[in-house]
């Protein structure tokens, strides 16, 4: 694998309707996972949202989700840019989040997530949002 770099866009409970509506535009093949299905959010509230949706069509990949109650949403400004690899990237990605978290602000320590991923979520210096997702190394083929 190697590191991409992509739009991930958020949603107030719209995340959905909104990647079914550019999967429908763009085509390719869209995944969705809730709250419920990794355990987190509220049951009654959150569980059906949105967790991680993720569109992948020929030459792009675009990434969204809900945004949890508790946290704040502004339209105009639900955007991020998301760095991802996988296990034999971590030690750029790392060095990326670093670098990005410079005078910055960590919103959410780079640590092992509920998927067993590492992930996590910064503001750098200049206000822009960025989400580092370091994958499980894989096993090497015997």
């Amino acid at each position: 694998m190697s590191v991409t770099l992509n739009p991930y866009l958020s949603f107030r409970d719209q995340a959905r309707e909104a990647m079914e509506f550019y999967q429908s535009v763009l085509g390719g093949d869209l995944t969705l996972s809730t709250f419920a299905e990794f355990g987190m959010g509220d049951e009654g509230v959150e569980a059906d949202k949105i967790m991680h949706g993720q569109l992948t069509a020929e030459h792009l990949t675009l990434m969204g989700a809900d945004t949890p109650n508790e946290m704040p949403f502004e339209t105009g400004t639900n955007f991020a840019v998301s760095l991802s690899g996988g296990g034999e990237d971590e030690a750029t990605l790392r060095d990326y989040w670093e670098g990005l978290a410079d005078g910055g602000r960590v919103v959410m320590p780079l640590e092992r997530a509920p998927w067993g991923d590492a992930f996590g979520m910064l503001t750098d210096k200049y206000g822009v949002q960025w989400m580092v997702n370091i994958g499980q190394a894989q096993p090497e083929q015997a």
